[in-house]
């Protein structure tokens, strides 16, 4: 065996997928399959922190050794860093993509799930699309999680649906004036009003609780 095959027998072993992998050692989903395709080695650094996650030798991983030397549990015990926390995951359904610009077509994909912590109450989560929540560190691609619900206070960022197109913008409302404002996280970008019986076409879907990027 080389280090490709072994490196995926051992993730499946611990019955991870290849983005729960990454997720642990600090690496995107595409670098763990490129890994396990052959098509990308790690450096020394990257094999040592892998081997020490699944407490095997480095000659075993490399494909070098058929016997599995392992480390003591005591040369690492993550209770002693009390900054690092087990990951523990459970599935969120992915609906479609959320402009953050322009309202964009709020498209459901069946069937779609993505790994999150399970201390994340979230009940769905969507792909942004678009640049204008920058400020607030969501950028074109990263999957944002949302809590289900009609109603945010002023200031948090939601989901917003007008007439079946769906933005996420900070979101402010003013009874008395009946104005919905919708504000980007981007100077670029101009806020959005809703006035009157505008908001009668007006959904709020839930409010962002976090969001997910790959580290590059």
């Amino acid at each position: 065996m080389n280090f490709k095959t072994r490196l995926r027998m051992l993730r499946r072993d611990k019955g991870l997928s290849q983005t729960q992998l990454g997720n642990v050692l600090g690496l995107s989903t595409s670098t763990i399959s490129m890994y396990e395709n052959g098509n990308r080695e790690p450096d020394f650094e990257t094999l040592e922190l892998i081997a020490d996650y699944f407490n095997v030798d480095i000659g075993f991983i490399l494909g070098k050794s058929d016997t599995i030397t392992r480390v003591k549990e005591q040369s690492f015990n993550i209770s002693k860093f009390p900054n690092i926390k087990p990951v523990r995951y459970k599935k969120v359904p992915l609906l479609g993509e959320i402009a953050c610009g322009e309202p964009i077509y709020a498209n459901e994909e069946r069937g779609a799930f993505v790994d999150c912590d399970e201390d994340i109450p979230a009940d769905f989560c969507l792909k942004a699309h678009g640049d204008s929540m920058i400020g607030a560190r969501i950028y074109d691609g990263d999957i944002v999680f949302v809590m289900k619900q009609s109603i945010v206070d002023n200031g948090e960022i939601a989901v917003v649906v007008i007439d079946d197109e769906a933005t996420l913008k900070r979101l402010y409302f003013y009874p008395d004036e009946q104005m919905l404002s919708l504000r980007p996280e981007n100077p670029a970008f101009e806020e959005i009003i809703y006035r009157g019986k505008e908001l009668e076409n007006v959904v709020i879907l839930g409010k962002v609780i976090a969001c997910q990027f790959d580290v590059k």
